[in-house]
């Protein structure tokens, strides 16, 4: 391989970098999917530099050298899913780059053909409108008899013609992109690769990053709902005779979003858990780990949609009155969602927000008027002081827990001003019993029930009602006592430690055949259920 010939494979690799560098940020809040946590212009832009750090520093001395190095770094470099997928479809076309004689159409198709396969091979489920579509149709296209002819240039111009169908197509093809208002971002990145490479094969400036066109994240894009799993984990395992397909059987029984890849001596894994140590120790009884990398996707998510609402410009005043909650949990997040929350700021029991966390909130709210439900009583004081910062007119309600800040929020309306709007949540708030089972703390007597520490304890309106080892038995304990005096329904929200409540509901049905009853995931940590009753 002459050095020119190398510094040819640079320039191109240069133009890839730098075009997908420019439109990193753009593609981060695409976004959506498998889960929105704003990452994946960052991730492909990471692997991709690992790539030409690798092809910079290479003296390979033939085009097979060169494409095992490049694999090995991509393999390596690999960041998040998309990333990890980006080097299986580097390592495909490597195959067939690599191979001796001319680099002409049908190499180019060949290598296609080959990174589609082999991006196809690395994901157990694959999904269709993401970018293994872009990949699929790529290859579908340099394979087209019609193309034969083109010189490579050419045929690479034609290319970016059907990457850009083809991404256009992903919202057709998978729902939460539709929904979404936006295309797959990983799609996104591997066209923006592949619109460098082309450019810069012809000759041409790299084209600058788009302003204002189709495929950029509004507002549809912002509120997502949040990863099952909170870690993204990331590592490598080098070692000897290494099985992918039992490592993937054992991961998966504690994750999503699962990638294995790489050959019996060095597996990528990519895999979305709560569980990042016990992924990692499955690594270590395998051989040497390295690269290890975990991202708290619940954050990336938030950083996310505040990037996206930032360059919103100020809206005219839409709503009367707005409300801001604070609440623990993604599924009490979307509850507080669903009826009309304008902003909902993640808090509660001993992660209480600042007060300025609540006055940003209170700011970013697009109202006349704000109302702001604290939902714990160690909060209330936060939200009143972040009332007297602002010069908007805000009213904090007294809601000492989330159950009771849910009965009140169903009362809004947004078209009422505040006041009828704090009289009609205040009266739900005043009518509403609430309760909740946790682990007890430590030995002690409480309201006359005799707790021990790690049993189920339940209360009700902060009173002691049962202490046990049956959680079923506490927690209808605790729905008795609240649904005294005529109550006709009853809420269940689960925690973040999500119980089995199926015995649980049949008997509240029996006890309470005339009550209705809703369950929830509310997710919320240290207490395994909420409940309330009105």
């Amino acid at each position: 391989m002459s050095v020119s010939e190398l510094e040819r494979v640079r320039e191109l690799g240069r133009a890839a970098l730098s075009t997908l560098e420019a439109n990193r940020r753009r593609i981060d809040d695409l976004n959506v999917y498998p889960v929105p946590d704003g990452d994946t212009g960052t991730n492909m832009t990471l692997t991709a530099r690992a790539i030409m750090e690798a092809l910079d520093s290479s003296a390979a001395v033939d085009r097979s050298a060169l494409a095992k190095e490049l694999t090995r770094a991509a393999l390596m470099g690999a960041r998040g899913n998309s990333g990890v997928i980006f080097s299986q479809i580097l390592r495909g076309a490597a195959e067939a780059l690599g191979e001796s004689g001319l680099l002409d159409t049908a190499t180019i198709r060949r290598a296609f053909r080959s990174a589609s396969d082999a991006a196809y091979r690395a994901v157990r489920r694959p999904v269709e409108g993401t970018m293994l579509s872009v990949i699929r149709e790529l290859a579908e296209e340099a394979e087209d008899p019609r193309n034969g002819q083109l010189d490579p240039t050419a045929l690479l111009k034609r290319l970016v013609e059907r990457g850009e169908e083809a991404l256009a197509r992903t919202p057709e093809q998978l729902d939460v992109l539709r929904e979404a208002g936006v295309v797959d971002a990983g799609g996104a990145g591997l066209l923006e690769i592949v619109r460098g490479v082309a450019a810069a094969l012809a000759g041409e400036p790299l084209p600058e990053a788009p302003l204002g066109e189709p495929h950029e994240a509004g507002l549809e894009a912002v509120h997502q709902d949040l990863s099952q799993f909170r870690y993204c984990t990331v590592f490598v395992i080098e070692g000897e005779s290494l099985d992918a397909e039992a490592l993937e059987a054992e991961l998966e029984q504690f994750g999503d979003s699962l990638l294995v890849v790489g050959d019996p001596s060095a597996l990528k894994i990519h895999v979305h858990t709560d569980e990042p140590g016990r992924a990692l120790a499955l690594g270590t009884v395998r051989g040497t780990i390295e690269g290890v990398e975990i991202a708290n996707m619940h954050k990336q998510t938030e950083e996310r949609s505040e990037r996206l609402l930032a360059a919103v410009p100020d809206p005219e005043l839409t709503l009367e009155t707005g409300v801001v909650a604070v609440v623990p949990g993604g599924g009490n997040r979307r509850l507080f969602e669903s009826y009309g929350a304008a902003r909902v700021i993640e808090g509660g029991q001993t992660m209480n927000p600042s007060t300025a966390d609540i006055l940003a909130a209170i700011e970013a709210t697009p109202a006349t008027e704000v109302l702001v439900l604290p939902n714990n009583s160690n909060v209330i004081l936060s939200a009143e002081q972040a009332a007297q910062l602002t010069d908007r007119p805000v009213r904090v309600l007294p809601s000492h827990s989330v159950a009771a800040g849910l009965a009140a929020i169903v009362r809004y309306l947004p078209s009422l001003d505040a006041a009828a709007n704090e009289a009609a949540m205040l009266d739900a708030i005043e009518q509403v019993a609430t309760g909740e089972v946790t682990r007890a703390s430590r030995d002690v007597e409480l309201d006359g029930v005799d707790v021990r520490t790690g049993a189920w304890l339940g209360l009700a309106d902060g009173v002691a009602v049962a202490c046990s080892d049956d959680f079923d038995d506490v927690a209808a304990a605790v729905a008795a006592r609240l649904l005294d005096g005529g109550r006709e329904v009853l809420t269940l929200l689960t925690g973040e430690a999500e119980p089995d409540l199926d015995r649980l509901v049949r008997r509240l049905q029996e006890e309470h055949p005339g009550v209705e009853l809703e369950l929830h995931p509310g997710g919320q940590p240290h207490y395994p259920l909420l409940l309330s009753a009105e």
